[in-house]
């Protein structure tokens, strides 16, 4: 077995401009659409639940950026980063945040259970811990079939104290599943500090107890995130067996919008928001002469602009007809 802990790669490894812009787009994209979401959720334009993935950005970002079409991504009930990341219209996921017929899960799904199969995305997954028998399955049929994708897998860190984390991680090792396991420890499940809640908080150290490569990331860091993604996707598409990143983040807002947040030390928010990973990365950019104001200032126009388009066409975009609703209930001939 392999543990380490990645540091941030150094500047030779991340001098590309159109990388790190490509980066920030990413982020500030997740962010502006999820901060539209809250206040059309205030409106009530928006029912059920939502888990908001502001703070986390670097996260969605950096793993996504190692990944290729053919891969595929299975997330969690915190995934509208992932969804946005991995390329699913932003139009399409405003459209099943409102339950619309042109949302990407024609509706049905909601914000927790986004799913694009033309873009290998397997959920949006309520269960804590649901998604990584699913990924197993996923990469066993890419392994049987001989074809060289790698599946992301996204959980928290909440999941790690689920019976299928240690059974998944546990076949993923015997049987060199291409499974990159992808752990967002945000510090908390729900409303659960993780020291109050796991015996050892050695994340690292517990994933590779199953004989799988290792390592701990500073998830606040997209350039080290997207490192370490990229050394790991290349691993196990290369055939070197399943890969576990720890990446040490932590979300700004509650765990949902249901959510009084009176669980959190108010200066421990404030501390973490202090490494902002959009403001860290614009701050390296504007140290490199890599980002002008202006130029921040028009991503930013852009942004708001699609945003825009997203809400105006859920709006006007109709529900499922109700004779549908048994459609797709059970398998069509």
């Amino acid at each position: 077995m392999t543990t380490r802990t990645l540091a941030a790669p150094s500047p030779a490894e991340t001098d590309d401009d159109a990388r790190r812009r490509a980066l920030l787009d990413q982020m500030l994209i997740i962010r502006r659409f999820e901060e539209r979401c809250v206040e059309l959720y205030s409106a009530g334009h928006i029912r059920g639940f939502m888990h908001l993935y502001i703070g986390e950005e670097a996260v969605a970002a950096g793993v996504t950026a190692s990944l290729e079409p053919a891969d595929a991504v299975v997330s969690t009930y915190r995934e509208h980063g992932h969804a946005l990341a991995r390329g699913i219209d932003p139009a399409a996921v405003m459209a099943e945040m409102y339950g619309k017929v042109t949302g990407c899960s024609r509706g049905r799904g909601g914000s927790m259970h986004l799913f694009d199969a033309a873009a290998r995305f397997y959920g949006g997954n309520a269960i804590v811990g649901g998604g990584l028998p699913l990924a197993i399955g996923l990469a066993l049929a890419d392994k049987v079939r001989a074809r060289p994708a790698v599946t992301a897998c996204f959980f928290g860190d909440g999941a790690v104290a689920e019976g299928e984390f240690h059974e998944c991680l546990n076949l993923a090792a015997l049987w060199r599943l291409p499974v990159l396991f992808c752990c967002e420890n945000n510090l908390y499940a729900m409303g659960t500090a993780i020291g109050r809640a796991q015996a050892s908080t050695d994340l690292v150290g517990r994933a590779a107890s199953y004989g799988l490569t290792a390592a701990g990331v500073d998830g606040m860091d997209v350039l080290a995130v997207a490192s370490a993604a990229s050394a790991a996707a290349d691993a196990v598409r290369t055939g070197r067996g399943p890969y576990f990143l720890e990446l040490r983040t932590y979300r700004f807002r509650a765990h949902s919008m249901y959510d009084p947040d009176r669980y959190r030390d108010k200066a421990e928010i404030a501390r973490w928001k202090e490494r902002d990973p959009i403001d860290l990365l614009i701050a390296r950019m504007r140290e490199a002469g890599q980002l002008r104001d202006e130029d921040l200032a028009e991503a930013e126009r852009t942004i708001a602009g699609r945003l825009d388009e997203a809400v105006a066409a859920a709006e006007a975009a109709p529900r499922e007809p109700v004779e549908d609703l048994t459609r797709f209930v059970y398998s069509e001939r």
